[in-house]
C-alpha cells in the first residue's frame, strides 16, 4: 500500500469556555482514499476537574459518544448517515461549547487505522 494523505482534528473538552483550559477528549481521524473515518475516545474523564471541579463528567462523556457515533455513522439522523468526509467536516467545524474541536492537521500513512491508534495514545494517553 502507499501512502495515503489524512487528516485529524482532536475533540477538545472545555469545561469552561470562557476561561479556554481544555482537556483532549478524542481524536477523529479520516482518510478520503482509504474511505476512513475513525475515532478514540478518553475514557477516564476525571482530569477535567483539575480545570473546573463542578464540571459534569456524565454530560461530557455523553457529548463524546455522540460525536464518537457520528464519526462511526451510527447516529441517527441525517449527520450520523452522511458520507464520512461529510461527517468529518461537521465534527471538525468550530464550535463554541464544552466538546470543541482543535485545528485540523495533516499528514500521510499506509495505515490509517494505524496511525489514528498513534495518534490517540500521544494525544489522549
Amino acid at each position: 500500500m502507499s501512502a495515503l494523505p489524512f487528516e485529524y482534528v482532536v475533540l477538545r473538552v472545555v469545561p469552561r469556555v470562557d476561561r479556554g483550559e481544555f482537556v483532549n477528549g478524542a481524536v477523529l481521524l479520516y482518510c478520503q482514499q482509504a474511505d476512513y473515518l475513525g475515532v478514540q475516545v478518553r475514557t477516564d474523564l476525571a482530569c477535567v476537574h483539575a480545570l473546573w471541579p463542578q464540571a459534569d463528567l456524565e454530560a461530557i462523556g455523553a457529548a463524546l459518544a455522540s460525536a464518537a457515533a457520528v464519526a462511526l455513522g451510527t447516529a441517527p439522523g441525517q449527520a450520523g448517515q452522511a458520507e464520512p468526509g461529510r461527517r468529518f467536516r461537521w465534527l471538525s467545524a468550530p464550535r463554541s461549547a464544552v466538546v470543541q474541536p482543535g485545528p485540523v492537521h495533516t499528514g500521510v500513512t499506509e495505515d490509517p487505522a494505524r496511525e489514528l491508534d498513534r495518534i490517540a495514545a500521544r494525544m489522549l494517553g
